[in-house]
C-alpha cells in the first residue's frame, strides 16, 4: 500500500455486519452523522469483489478501488480502511461500520429524509476528524478494552512489527 499511498501507515480490514449489509444495497452513503463524514463527498468506494485478497494483483485492485479515500466497502466481504497511523486506521474502521449501521437503521425506519449538505460535510471534516480527534477516539477504545492499563494495542504499548 505504501508504494501507491505513501500517506498510509496502517490498514484495517473487518467483516463488520453493517458494512457487509450496506455494501450490498448499492446506495450512496449519506452524511447522516459525523461518522460518515470521512467517507462521503465523494461516496465511499466499493470494491466489487468479495474474494479473499490473496495475491498482489487482488491487492492492487483493492488499492485502486480505495483510491485516495479513507475507506472502501468490499461487496460481499466487509470493509478496509487506512490511516496515517494505527489509531487513524482503526477509528476509520469504527466510523465506517457505525455510518453504515446508522444508515441501515434510517432505511429500515422509512428514511432518511435529511442529512448534512456538502458545505456542512466540508466543515465537519475540517473540525471533527483531525488526526488528534482520531487518536483521542482510539485512546478511548483502548481504555475500554484495557481498563486495567496497557494492552497490546493501547496507545502506550509499542506497535507490533510482525
Amino acid at each position: 500500500m505504501t508504494a501507491v499511498r505513501p500517506d498510509v501507515g496502517a490498514v484495517v480490514h473487518t467483516h463488520g455486519p453493517a458494512a457487509v449489509t450496506f455494501a450490498s444495497l448499492g446506495v450512496p452513503l449519506l452524511p447522516l452523522s459525523h461518522d460518515a463524514v470521512p467517507f462521503v463527498d465523494p461516496d465511499v468506494p466499493r470494491h466489487p469483489s468479495g474474494r479473499l485478497i490473496s495475491d498482489r494483483g487482488l491487492g492492487a485492485r483493492l488499492a485502486a478501488s480505495l483510491g485516495d479515500g479513507a475507506g472502501c466497502l468490499m461487496v460481499s466481504h466487509g470493509l478496509v480502511t487506512v490511516g496515517s497511523d494505527l489509531a487513524s486506521a482503526v477509528m476509520h474502521a469504527v466510523l465506517l461500520e457505525r455510518a453504515c449501521a446508522i444508515q441501515l437503521r434510517a432505511l429500515a425506519a422509512g428514511g432518511p429524509t435529511t442529512w448534512s449538505d456538502v458545505d456542512e460535510v466540508a466543515q465537519k471534516r475540517a473540525e471533527t476528524w483531525s488526526v488528534r480527534q482520531l487518536s483521542a477516539g482510539y485512546a478511548y477504545l483502548c481504555r475500554k478494552a484495557f481498563p486495567s492499563g496497557v494492552g497490546r494495542f493501547s496507545p502506550e504499548a509499542p506497535i507490533p512489527t510482525e
